[in-house]
């Protein structure tokens, strides 16, 4: 029973009481505006009661930020930002390489999840696990080709949910899976159910993708180091146009609520902006990750993606930081078209009834690792991704450390807006941290990825990784192809592998660790279909 419902079963019994008792008109109720108080009538208090009920009940409501309790056209709107392939290079998690101004703000008026985790570094499973609030195991999507309704057909999308209570939802841009930048300008592996409306910008990064330099000319632009210091303006290009029609969805929906999910293609390879961003990192003032030398002598095979086998692609340090340089050049123009979106909320004077919800897919690699690059791993800087979620009627913002998921943000959405969720969800809902980001949590996080049969793997082998406050342990294969233990207390770039000759803390700790991986994904390969060209 709600607490509203609640609140009126104790007010029915409080009138019932007042009514039969036979002291009725000896009760005096507290007028706060008044030293005095007098006898009332039996009608007087009831009607003083009846108001009191309703007027806590109403500020409870709105308190609590929930919509049923509101009226139609002050139910919270969602604006739901999604960036490809967006590391944590951002000024707010602390990059300061990065030029983020208005992403950093938006940081500084919500809550910057410092430690969110994604449950599949890879573009279709983590985003199919978003949008359904289930586990990879439990949609059974670990390639770029399996629709999530392959599985579950009837599953109810976030979305949905919001549609099934009345919201106009509708996408700009990359939300579910797309093939970059291939499918740009189409629908991808989009899933209809979840939409009223879909639009698909295409800007000049298409028609100019002749010009893109490829520094790996054997590979396809979508997946190799590849960039183009782009001529003309944010708008021609596809994630600036993506930027301008969501604003006029906004404009035109203002006055009803909605859920608008607007997702930018960059900085997917390949890496294009602007030639203006690409100004603001000259090359001769980057420098490559630090590891130690001897970083890959207690590493897995298993533990690198098979599509950056060899460190670092064999490309010259010249040629990785101008990829550096152009990776944080996209990052700076996906920055300036948030603004645009956060600017036009303000215009139109919806920010304080608009919740927003900043995210990533998944980590991202600049050469980790002595030259890790792009996704597909189970290291921190794959596992970890940007989470911000700016809610109006929250009390917390600032920086919150303590481990959440990203199947944690479907609850959180339809518990911020006071929503129907359904059944079986696999996260829960940030409401606390987002009114105290010092609360206690206890969370941690799970993430997997699934490796294909090559030459150097000698089957298809599942890797799942758990990240506590303190550790992160990997079993790649249930152990059989390699374990990783890492103590970000003592050893932040996971740079010594405690498992490798164990100490006695070290065996108790995988012990203890190892049932709450497998509680959330079994580490087996999995029987359904998948395409190991695709992983």
């Amino acid at each position: 029973m709600s607490s509203c419902a609640q609140t009126f079963g104790h007010f029915c019994r409080l009138i019932v009481y007042i009514v039969v008792s036979d002291s009725a008109d000896s009760v005096r109720l507290p007028d706060p505006t008044s030293q005095y108080v007098g006898p009332l009538s039996m009608i007087q208090r009831c009607l003083f009661l009846l108001l009191l009920f309703c007027s806590s009940e109403f500020r409870v409501a709105v308190a609590d930020g929930k919509s049923s309790e509101l009226p139609r056209d002050k139910r919270p709107n969602v604006l739901f930002i999604a960036v490809d392939d967006l590391a944590c290079a951002l000024g707010c998690f602390g990059d300061v390489i990065a030029k983020t101004p208005n992403i950093d703000r938006l940081a500084e008026t919500g809550v910057c999840f410092e430690r969110a985790y994604n449950q599949l570094p890879l573009c279709n499973p983590t985003r199919a696990s978003v949008m359904t609030g289930l586990r990879p195991d439990q949609i059974k999507v670990y390639d770029l080709d399996r629709h999530f309704r392959d599985e579950l057909p009837d599953v109810v999308t976030l979305p949905q949910a919001f549609q099934k209570a009345g919201y106009f939802a509708a996408r700009v841009g990359k939300i579910y899976h797309y093939n970059v930048p291939a499918s740009i300008g189409t629908n991808g592996l989009d899933d209809p159910p979840s939409w009223n409306r879909t639009v698909n910008p295409k800007g000049r990064d298409k028609t100019d993708e002749s010009l893109v330099f490829n520094a790996e000319p054997h590979r396809n632009i979508s997946g190799s180091l590849s960039w183009l210091a782009a001529d003309g303006t944010d708008e021609e290009q596809t994630d600036g146009m993506i930027a301008s029609e969501a604003i006029k969805i906004m404009q035109e929906k203002k006055d009803e609520p909605f859920f608008l999910g607007v997702g930018f293609f960059r900085p997917h390879t390949p890496y294009v902006a602007p030639k203006k961003y690409f100004d603001l990192f000259p090359p001769d003032q980057l420098k490559l990750p630090f590891a130690p030398e001897n970083d890959r002598d207690d590493i897995p095979t298993a533990a690198f993606a098979h599509n950056c086998p060899i460190p670092n692609y064999n490309l010259d340090q010249t040629m990785l930081l101008t990829a550096t340089q152009a990776y944080y050049a996209c990052v700076s123009f996906v920055d300036a078209q948030v603004g645009r979106l956060l600017r036009s909320l303000d215009e139109l004077g919806i920010s304080d009834n608009t919740i927003v919800v900043f995210w990533s897919d998944h980590g991202y690699h600049l050469g980790e690792h002595n030259g890790v690059w792009q996704k597909r791993t189970l290291f921190e800087q794959g596992a970890r991704a940007p989470m911000i979620i700016r809610s109006p009627r929250r009390t917390g913002n600032g920086t919150c450390r303590r481990i959440v998921e990203f199947v944690d943000i479907y609850p959180t959405l339809t518990d911020l807006a006071g929503i129907e969720s359904p059944a079986g969800l696999a996260g829960r809902s940030l409401r606390p941290l987002l009114n105290d980001p010092l609360t206690e949590w206890n969370g941690f996080a799970v993430t997997q990825i699934l490796r294909p049969t090559d030459d150097r793997l000698s089957e298809s082998v599942m890797g799942c990784s758990i990240r506590t406050e303190r550790y992160r342990f990997t079993q790649w294969g249930e152990g059989r192809h390699g374990v990783e233990l890492y103590d970000h207390h003592a050893d932040p770039g996971e740079f010594h592998n405690l498992a490798i000759k164990p100490d006695a803390d070290a065996i108790r700790v995988m012990k203890q660790l190892e049932p709450m991986l497998q509680s959330r994904a079994s580490g087996l390969t999995p029987s359904t279909p998948f395409n190991p060209k695709r992983l």
